[in-house]
């Protein structure tokens, strides 16, 4: 037996939205999160207003949320990020009025970990691969594409993990058709970890570091020739290579 609880009221503040045309009607759709709540609306440029289209309970948290549209593709599909360890790839079906579940990939144990990717959503404006990153060291890519059929397809995870490295967000860069590149905005506390004192942890520069990947055919790996920016608060940037 299952058991689910609904609230009467639903949750209406929204946590996180994105934008994209998710029916492949040419029109610019809007897909909302309001925690364990998604909801497609869709705005007429007449009238002004927005009409909520469709929307479904999740039944878990919300925690991240993402939009990409494969190269030549006509249509926009959704990326959800959660607290059930797993990466969900929706596809709204407009003949049916629901979110269809493409792809339901499990990466790590359920509930909002420290560790666990799912914090953080981050896809190239090509849409041919995808990050998800925890708050803490984590982060995972993987490779978007096409079967011989036109069906959408995901690899197996890449990992991209940095030890004692606090992340706070990711991005895809756009670079084009060249090998997908990201971003990812870190902190490391390696020395303020290993001091029991807490010393160093009280002299600590508030650093962070945004780091690049290129993304190949069989592996993800760092920059080892390229220069990152580190962006100290209440301090001139300043460069330094990469480790």
């Amino acid at each position: 037996m299952h058991l689910y609880n609904l609230t009467l009221q639903p949750p209406t503040a929204v946590t996180q939205a994105i934008v994209g045309n998710f029916s492949g009607a040419r029109q610019q759709e809007i897909i909302v999160s309001h925690g364990t709540r998604l909801e497609l609306l869709r705005p007429d440029v007449q009238t002004g207003k927005v009409s909520t289209v469709i929307a479904t309970d999740v039944f878990g948290s919300i925690r991240s949320l993402a939009a990409f549209r494969l190269t030549g593709g006509a249509k926009d599909y959704a990326i959800v990020g959660s607290d059930s360890g797993r990466i969900i790839i929706l596809d709204y079906d407009p003949k049916t009025s629901t979110f269809v579940k493409l792809h339901q990939e499990t990466y790590g144990k359920s509930g909002a970990r420290r560790i666990v990717p799912g914090q953080y959503l981050a896809t190239d404006p090509k849409g041919r691969s995808v990050m998800i990153s925890a708050m803490e060291k984590a982060k995972l890519v993987y490779i978007l594409n096409r079967d011989a059929a036109a069906n959408l397809t995901i690899s197996s995870p890449l990992e991209a993990h940095k030890n004692s490295a606090i992340i706070h967000h990711i991005v895809g860069l756009d670079v084009g058709f060249e090998n997908p590149l990201f971003a990812a905005l870190e902190v490391d506390y390696t020395e303020s970890d290993q001091d029991p004192t807490g010393e160093a942890f009280n002299n600590a520069e508030k650093v962070g570091d945004i780091v690049a990947y290129r993304l190949s055919i069989t592996k993800l790996k760092r920059f080892t020739d390229a220069y990152i920016l580190r962006i100290g608060f209440g301090s001139e940037p300043r460069r330094s290579k990469m480790e």
